[in-house]
């Protein structure tokens, strides 16, 4: 059981992992019920191949991630990585990193990191989105749209939907999402656990993207699972404040869909994108 009351401390203390042997390290998920949230697997994995980096000093940071979902992990049980060092190079540093429970690979994930360098630089202009103060919560939002009071939400993750009509049934909706989030809490002044942290995320809301276009309310009439995800970091990545999650669902077939996400400080500064493919399967009447 976690020491700490709050969610986000709670969260810091599951990114400590233990060092078991050179390039083997130990996390825990802590306590909770049905599948384990795919995205504390992706950042502690993420932790795990920073611990291996050449050394404290090295300026390298986290460039871009590839990860694929490979079996629905558990609460309550530890988890092994497994960092496997593919490459040290001058510019970049590429890792590998398997993680294990109850004697199973359940994630795999590949990193790259870089050192900072001077190049050209572009991005495209932050969607307009109203200002995060003045929505509702994830779980308000919910429980206004389905008559029921709102639930408690233990998440570190303070999630504000752009959409007024996210959870109504029935209600026209594009491909497009909004979404402002930030943590309920500070971290410490870390890069490593400010991004690990995003890497957190980044998972959340993302592969209920894919049911805006069919107009399939988020927790209702269906069933997912993130299957593979990757990310890029543009800039050195803080989450020190509101963040806005804009995300777009341009495919879905087959039982898998596809979205697409970019991250931007409320200045409308790229920070980060991400891509997840996913399993949604709806119940056959």
């Amino acid at each position: 059981m976690s020491r700490h009351p709050d969610p986000v401390s709670r969260l810091v203390e599951h990114l400590q992992l233990e060092a078991l042997d050179r390039d083997l390290y130990l996390g825990h998920p802590g306590s909770g019920e049905g599948r384990l949230f795919g995205g504390l697997v992706a950042a502690q994995s993420v932790v795990a191949a920073c611990q291996t980096l050449p050394s404290p000093a090295d300026e390298s940071s986290l460039h871009s991630l590839h990860a694929y979902f490979l079996r629905p992990g558990r609460y309550g049980k530890p988890i092994r990585f497994v960092v496997d060092r593919i490459r040290d190079g001058r510019t970049f540093t590429t890792r590998r990193v398997v993680a294990h429970q109850s004697g199973e690979a359940i994630f795999n994930l590949s990193a790259s990191f870089a050192r900072p360098e001077q190049g050209l630089s572009h991005q495209a202009p932050m969607p307009d989105a109203p200002a995060p103060e003045a929505l509702a919560t994830w779980s308000e939002l919910r429980a206004r749209a389905l008559g029921e009071e709102p639930e408690e939400d233990r998440s570190p993750v303070d999630v504000r939907v752009c959409d007024r009509n996210e959870f109504r049934a029935g209600a026209e909706k594009g491909p497009k999402r909004l979404v402002w989030m930030r943590l309920r809490g500070k971290l410490p002044d870390d890069a490593v656990v400010h991004t690990a942290a995003l890497v957190y995320a980044s998972d959340r809301t993302l592969l209920s993207s894919a049911l805006r276009p069919l107009n399939i309310v988020p927790g209702t009439g269906y069933r997912g699972a993130s299957l593979d995800h990757a990310m890029w970091f543009h800039r050195p990545p803080r989450f020190d404040g509101w963040i806005l999650y804009a995300s777009e669902s341009p495919v879905a077939h087959a039982a898998r869909g596809l979205i697409f996400g970019a991250m931007f400080t409320p200045d409308g500064v790229q920070i980060a994108s991400a891509a997840q493919e996913g399993l949604i399967r709806v119940p056959r009447s």
